[in-house]
C-alpha cells in the first residue's frame, strides 16, 4: 500500500471515531516521534500488537478488500500474568471485504458498534480444516441462528455474533447502508500466527513511502 492510502484510511477511521464519540488511549494519537521518545512504552505496545493496523491483504485493492483496525488491549499468548483477552475496533467501509479466514486458537465476538449493517458469511470445516459445506449455527447475542454455508448474516448496530475457533468467516459493510464501526472482543490475539486464510493473501501490507506517515502502525519496526 502507498503511505498516502494508509494515511487516508486513518483519517477516515478518525472521522468515524469522532462521529460516534469514541476516544482512544493517548498513544492512539502518537506520531513516530512520540514513539521514539518513549522506547519503553513503544516496546510494550509492539509486543502486544497494540495500536493502528491498516492492510490491503497484499492485493493492492484496499477499497474492495482491506481493513483498518485499532487494537485497544491485548496480551501475549502463553505468558503468565498477561491479559488472556483482547479488544479491537474495526473500521469497515461499504462493500469492503475482509477475506475468508479462520482462527485456530481465538474465539471472538464481532459487534456492530455503530453505523451501517455488517454482513458476515461463514463456512464450517472438517477435522482437517477443509470446507465441509455443512449447515452451521452461530449465537447472535446468545440466541442460536441457523445458517447455510455462506448465507449472509446481517448485524445491525448493537448486534453481535460469537465465532468459534476453526469457523471460516468473511465480512463487509452492506452496500448502501454506510460504513460500520465494528468491535471485536476475543481471547488473546496473535495476528502474526493465528490468521489462516482460505485464499493466498497476506495479513500485512508492504508500504510504499510516498508521503510522511500520519501514524506508525504497530507492526512497523519503528514502533
Amino acid at each position: 500500500m502507498k503511505r498516502s492510502d494508509i494515511n487516508a484510511a486513518l483519517k477516515t477511521a478518525q472521522a468515524m471515531l469522532d462521529r460516534y464519540s469514541w476516544s482512544l488511549p493517548a498513544w492512539g494519537g502518537w506520531t513516530a516521534e512520540d514513539f521514539a521518545a518513549a522506547p519503553q512504552a513503544a516496546a510494550y505496545l509492539r509486543s502486544r500488537q497494540l495500536g493502528w493496523d491498516v492492510t490491503d491483504f497484499g492485493l493492492g485493492r484496499f477499497a474492495e478488500c482491506g481493513l483498518t483496525l485499532f487494537c485497544l488491549r491485548n496480551g501475549i499468548a502463553g505468558t503468565d500474568g498477561e491479559r488472556t483477552y483482547a479488544e479491537k475496533l474495526l473500521f469497515v467501509e461499504e462493500g469492503q471485504l475482509t477475506p475468508t479466514h479462520r482462527h485456530k486458537a481465538k474465539m471472538e465476538d464481532i459487534i456492530n458498534r455503530a453505523g451501517g449493517t455488517l454482513v458476515i458469511e461463514f463456512s464450517a470445516t472438517d477435522a482437517q480444516g477443509n470446507l465441509s459445506g455443512a449447515d452451521i449455527s452461530v449465537p447472535v447475542d446468545g440466541i442460536d441462528r441457523d445458517l447455510k454455508q455462506w448465507q449472509p448474516l446481517e448485524l445491525s448496530p448493537g448486534e453481535s455474533v460469537t465465532i468459534i475457533p476453526g469457523l471460516y468467516h468473511r465480512f463487509y459493510g452492506k452496500p448502501g447502508d454506510g460504513p460500520v464501526l465494528v468491535g471485536e472482543v476475543s481471547q488473546v490475539n496473535d495476528d502474526r500466527t493465528d490468521n489462516f486464510f482460505l485464499e493466498p493473501v497476506g495479513r500485512f501490507s508492504e508500504i510504499e513511502e510516498d508521503e510522511p506517515p500520519l501514524r506508525t502502525l504497530w507492526n512497523e519496526g519503528a514502533v
